[in-house]
Parts: structure tokens; sequence; C-alpha cells
């Protein structure tokens, strides 16, 4: 459920160059994807602001996978 989610956040902030699908099934960074660094920073605004937590921009945060893994350590809970 919170890899589907951030996909959808993912593909909001890719100002619709990306579908959550396409996000779902990529095996790359979200950069290569096609997300700029603007979509990259409305990303993380949009998933502070769903979530609540404050993202620091370090760490394995350019794929969705590693934003899941954030997420979930900041909510205690497995991914």
């Amino acid at each position: 459920m919170l890899r589907q989610r951030v996909a959808a956040l993912v593909a909001e902030a890719s100002d619709g160059r990306l579908t959550p699908e396409e996000v779902l099934a990529a095996d790359c960074s979200l950069t290569a994807l096609g997300l700029t660094s603007l979509g990259y920073i409305r990303l993380i605004d949009a998933i502070e602001g769903t979530f609540g937590f404050d993202i620091e921009l370090d760490g394995n945060l350019d794929t969705l996978d590693g934003l899941v893994e954030h997420l979930s350590r900041l909510a205690g809970r497995p991914s």
C-alpha cells in the first residue's frame, strides 16, 4: 500500500510524464525515469505533507524502493 501511494506521488510530481504504473514497474532511479529536480522537490514536499515526516535529502532517496524504505523506517514499520 505504501509503495503504491508513493508511486502515485511520484507520478503527480512528474507533471504527467509518468504514471504510477510506470513508476512501480521501473527498475531505475527516478531521475532516469525523467523526474526533474523541480519534480523531485515537489515530490519531497508532497511526501512531507502526506505523511507528516520531514525528509532529509541524504541517503538512497532517488528510487521508489529507497523512498519507501526510508518512510517505513521513519514510521517504525517494515517496508
